[in-house]
């Protein structure tokens, strides 16, 4: 799976491992988090966010 960057502070979003402590979980592809998610460093959304 790929692996998202956030243009903004540099967390690297990784399907692998999802963010649980925002409640996605391990395995979730990033087209599957949902709209409204942010980025847990910095706050922006997904659209602040490029493929690697």
């Amino acid at each position: 799976m790929d692996k998202w960057v956030c243009t903004v502070c540099g967390y690297v979003y990784d399907p692998e491992v999802g963010d649980p402590d925002s409640g996605i979980a391990p395995g979730t592809a990033w087209e599957d988090v949902p709209d409204d998610w942010v980025c847990p460093t910095c706050g922006v959304g997904k659209d602040d966010f490029e493929k690697m």
